[in-house]
């Protein structure tokens, strides 16, 4: 297949007006897309920078893309209190490393080089090396800051922390 000077000018044509290169291929008969592509590129043509979208998937994730954000944050939020209040939470149980097995948090207390330092030594939970409660301060969403508790919230829920003791 050899390029003709009236398939090289209906390139150009339909590459300006912003054709696919399948299109492009489809239209002119006889070619590749790849060999459309290889052609617009030795010919410089501008670069097509495009995403493929679904004009209805943009509608749908603008509109519930919000809704899941906000149910994020109230999740994390309710999560964390869910754990401080919990009256029957694991104690700390520490140990030393050659005490520690796959079952048991390995987070370490203090600093290695003391000799206070200690594994946390509670349940971790399946699949993860630490407890509930070390495991929100191992695996934070990157970028992510910790939200902050609105004023409002918090005697309420120092509320039910005096009433639940």
């Amino acid at each position: 297949m050899s390029w003709t000077e009236e398939k090289v000018e209906s390139l150009k044509k339909l590459w300006g007006s912003g054709k696919t290169a399948s299109q492009i291929a489809e239209i002119i008969g006889g070619i590749s897309r790849n060999a459309v592509i290889g052609k617009a590129h030795r010919l410089n043509l501008s670069a097509k920078i495009k995403t493929r979208t679904a004009t209805s998937n943009q509608t749908f994730n603008n509109s519930t893309n919000e809704k899941n954000i906000q149910a994020a944050k109230r999740g994390r939020k309710s999560k964390f209190k869910s754990l401080i209040i919990e009256k029957d939470f694991e104690p700390e149980n520490p140990k030393q490393l050659e005490e520690l097995d796959e079952n048991s948090c390995k987070w370490p207390i203090g600093h290695p080089d003391e000799k206070s330092f200690y594994f946390c030594g509670r349940s971790s939970l399946k699949d993860f090396s630490y407890c509930k409660l070390h495991l929100l301060y191992a695996y934070q969403p990157k970028g992510k800051k910790e939200d902050v508790i609105e004023k409002e919230e918090v005697p309420e829920f120092i509320e039910k922390k005096i009433k639940s003791a």
